[in-house]
């Protein structure tokens, strides 16, 4: 357990994951602002301080996710109350205010948003690849997306320390606003015949990446402006996420230079 300039305890559990227990520590952590990746709370726990923890968290659009005691009782063995919380390696963005700036700057906006991509190691290589292509930021969904711990920092090489993250509560609203500040929304996936190469990426942009299982949600792809593939020539019909990230995200490069 380390104890931390601003009072807080923080646990080295396993994987190296930063957490915090107890209903008050993490509703104090909640108030002080911290950053809070998520907060899991015992199925069976509701009493009166729970309820008041909820209510905060709800407030706070911080995600909670309801498990077994057991589940908790493997993170830590200390008095937990029914309440762990894991903290984000990361402070996230406002996607207004990244969008504006660009705007401001005479940069024509280039988002990466990720649906329902839940491996961290593929997470922050896209990550890492982002930030060095000089993708303007990455959104990600509260819940269904990657824990971003120290194990997706360190994929990323510290890339997630330079890069905007945005985590939204519904993607297919963000989407929606987005269309509405102007940007194409460009459907990265196998299921079309439009190749990458046929896109103007010069135009505000937005990339929508998939899960490798599942693919881009319906409800994303019928906000998509077009759908786009990536020429295959070999027996295996599709990359990982994570390349398939980085052919894009520099193949738009390359047109915008």
């Amino acid at each position: 357990m380390e104890k931390r300039t601003d009072g807080f305890l923080i646990n080295k559990g396993a994987q190296d994951k930063d957490f915090i227990f107890g209903t008050r520590a993490v509703m104090e952590a909640i108030h002080a602002g911290k950053e809070i990746d998520k907060i899991l709370v015992e199925k069976e726990a509701d009493n009166e301080l729970i309820k008041e923890l909820l209510h905060l968290a709800k407030t706070e659009r911080i995600p909670v996710v309801r498990v077994p005691e057991a589940k908790l009782n493997r993170i830590t063995r200390k008095n937990h109350q029914g309440v762990v919380a894991h903290m984000s390696a990361i402070e996230y963005a406002s996607l207004d205010n990244v969008v504006d700036e660009c705007y401001s700057n005479g940069v024509a906006p280039l988002i990466l948003v990720l649906d329902r991509i839940t491996d961290v190691r593929n997470f922050g290589a896209i990550a890492r690849t982002a930030e060095c292509a000089g993708v303007h930021a990455i959104v990600i969904p509260e819940k269904g997306s990657a824990q971003i711990n120290s194990d997706a920092v360190k994929t990323s090489a510290g890339a997630l320390n330079h890069l905007p993250v945005a985590r939204v509560k519904n993607l297919y609203y963000i989407v929606k606003d987005l269309k509405k500040m102007g940007l194409n929304v460009v459907a990265v996936t196998e299921k079309t015949d439009r190749l990458m190469y046929d896109t103007d990426f010069t135009s505000p942009t937005v990339l929508i990446l998939g899960s490798e299982e599942d693919g881009i949600s319906p409800e994303l792809m019928g906000l998509s402006d077009e759908s786009i593939k990536i020429p295959m020539a070999g027996n295996i019909e599709s990359l990982n996420v994570s390349v398939s990230a980085g052919v894009v995200i520099y193949e738009a490069i390359r047109q915008r230079r």
